[in-house]
């Protein structure tokens, strides 16, 4: 019970800090790339100098300073897992950090409320999940409540609101190719290692679309460089980079998306205050609760489900302690039975009914019966702290 309750805490601790900590960086973000304040509109910048200074720290750390070992990574893991998902990291912070340029603060977290309905759609093509018919539909009428959020928009633009979804569904399959990498490939990284590894080939990907766009742009304009700015803005981007893999590592895709909309909530009320641009109507706030009503109802399904599911196993789970004495006294029934009871025309052939044809048969199988029961002991124990664990 103790450890249970021990990462259950660290699990609201992480997903705490991951709240926190993705405030800010939004909040700090948007600050530097607004022309309003800072005046650096150049976003892929930006974000190629978040992926250089973590990909820089996480060097340090696991070649210099060797606070972690480096994990082998084959050639494929790293074509198939590592490419994919820095590919879409970078896309998605990309087109997320351009809207907001363009868009408030405020709309771009009621345009997030999607997550959970990019994300299921991503595990389910990805194979992670199951399509659940009740959970797409709670998932479709909180997209009805995003339309609703858009049309009652003052600062609407087309343009900047597909990017925006186009950052949100690379977000969603990044972090379902990073559960894949994290869980299903049987790795053990650790937010170090997957800064290791992802950032660096985030920056390459980062860099062709910088050198096109932003490149001629920077050459020509006065740009405002302070470098404490810079600075702290890279450390609060590395920080929320460890604390998502964090999160994801202990938790999963959709839980951390979900757990975003009390995000959302904070960044909307904290927006209107810092920028007071960011204004938002009533049509933006009836849209806005009619998403987190359906996504509250989807979580709570989920939550029930799970309770019901993991109840069921526990019911049908015998006592490890008891397995060995129960076991022993169903062998020792079934050999009583077997002695007392030989009939005189059994088929050799014949295993549906577990009968033994002579003494030598038997004996063979009573010779069996312990090495069977051990492995299916080992079996079940191993099950049984691997469902501990996690």
């Amino acid at each position: 019970m103790k450890v249970i309750n021990k990462s259950l805490f660290l699990t609201y601790l992480y997903l705490f800090i991951y709240i926190l900590l993705s405030s800010g960086v939004i909040l700090y973000n948007k600050w530097v790339l607004s022309p309003k304040y800072f005046n650096f509109p150049f976003p892929i910048t930006l974000t190629m100098i978040h992926m250089g200074f973590s990909g820089a720290v996480a060097f340090l750390l696991v070649r210099v300073f060797k606070v972690v070992a480096p994990v082998k990574m084959t050639f494929e893991i790293y074509a198939t897992c590592v490419i994919p998902i820095s590919a879409f990291f970078a896309s998605s912070l990309w087109f997320g950090n351009t809207a907001y340029l363009h868009i408030s603060v405020a709309f771009i977290q009621m345009l997030k409320a999607l997550m959970p309905v990019a994300t299921l759609i991503m595990a389910v093509l990805c194979g992670t999940d199951k399509l659940r018919w009740d959970v797409f539909l709670n998932m479709l009428l909180v997209s009805v409540g995003v339309v609703i959020s858009s049309y009652g928009e003052i600062h609407f633009n087309v343009v900047v609101t597909l990017y925006q979804c186009t950052g949100i569904f690379a977000e969603a399959l990044r972090l379902v190719l990073t559960q894949v990498l994290l869980q299903k490939k049987g790795l053990t990284l650790n937010p170090i290692t997957s800064l290791y590894y992802i950032a660096p080939c985030s920056f390459a990907f980062l860099f062709v679309p910088w050198y096109f766009l932003e490149k001629a742009g920077m050459e020509v304009s006065q740009i405002q460089f302070n470098f404490w700015i810079f600075f702290s803005n890279a450390v609060c981007a590395l920080a929320l980079n460890f604390s998502i893999f964090l999160v994801i590592g202990r938790t999963g895709a959709v839980t951390i998306r979900v757990a975003g909309v009390l995000k959302d909530w904070i960044l909307i009320a904290l927006s209107t205050v810092i920028f007071p641009e960011s204004a938002i109507t009533g049509l933006n706030i009836i849209g806005y609760a009619i998403e987190l009503f359906f996504l509250y109802a989807a979580l709570c399904g989920v939550v029930m489900y799970n309770y019901i599911k993991v109840k069921d196993v526990k019911a049908s789970q015998l006592p490890t302690d008891s397995l060995p004495e129960r076991m022993n006294k169903d062998w020792r029934t079934e050999k009583k039975s077997s002695n007392l009871y030989a009939p005189d025309n059994i088929d050799d052939n014949d295993t549906s009914t577990g009968k033994v044809s002579s003494m030598s048969d038997m004996n063979v199988v009573d010779e069996e019966v312990p090495l069977m029961a051990s492995s299916r002991l080992s079996h079940i124990g191993r099950s049984q702290l691997s469902s501990r664990d996690a």
